[in-house]
């Protein structure tokens, strides 16, 4: 007999999007250290090559075209873009195994791979990340010191792009400078509310 007084646990998918350089990952990162049991994060293939200080599995999957070409033919992609004359996508396989084991699954996209994924799973539950204003943003992306004057004003203008996409999601947390903890709370907030609704629809990939 089942106890109605035992709330069941259902694996949840949360993404994280917003413009380059609002620090999706290290939110991400972060979410994950507070509750490492409870988390898995899903790392993104790209074709881009690798920047001084990241590692291979930590913070991209970096692979060959050749090798990205063919996680497209296989079917082994949940979503893929080009961004910034790179490809860039999402493997299904460390989704699956970390929803099978029960674990929270956190990625963190592009809102144009964002709108792809909320088309493929609908109860998939999405926050838009930003800084408080766009000068902000901009002092981050130059402190990187990882794009030329013409790549910053790309990443600048897409920003600006993107931010009008801001009500295609579902939650909107503004990740405020030296404050990064603060938007880690609202987050879990969010998480702990997603595992609080009765009804429940499985994730399918």
């Amino acid at each position: 007999m089942n106890n109605l007084y035992t709330r069941p646990h259902h694996p949840i998918l949360l993404l994280i999007s917003g413009p380059s350089g609002v620090g999706k990952d290290t939110i991400a990162r972060k979410i994950i250290e507070a509750r490492p049991d409870d988390f898995y994060f899903v790392v993104t293939a790209t074709t881009r090559p690798i920047r001084a200080g990241e590692m291979e599995g930590y913070d991209y999957y970096f692979t060959s075209s050749d090798e990205f070409a063919q996680m497209i033919e296989d079917n082994e992609l949940l979503e893929y873009a080009v961004v910034y004359n790179d490809y860039k996508g999402i493997p299904k396989k460390h989704i699956r195994e970390a929803l099978a084991s029960g674990k929270d699954v956190i990625m963190r996209v592009d809102v144009q791979g964002a709108a792809t994924i909320r088309k493929l799973i609908p109860n998939v539950i999405t926050v838009f990340l930003t800084t408080e204003t766009e000068e902000s943003l901009v002092q981050r992306l130059r402190e990187r010191k990882s794009e030329t004057a013409e790549g910053l004003n790309l990443r600048i203008a897409t920003a600006r792009k993107e931010m009008e996409r801001l009500q295609e999601f579902d939650y909107w947390i503004v990740n405020k400078n030296n404050k990064a903890d603060q938007a880690v709370d609202e987050m879990l907030a969010i998480i702990d509310a997603a595992h609080s609704r009765v009804s429940y629809d499985p994730i399918l990939l």
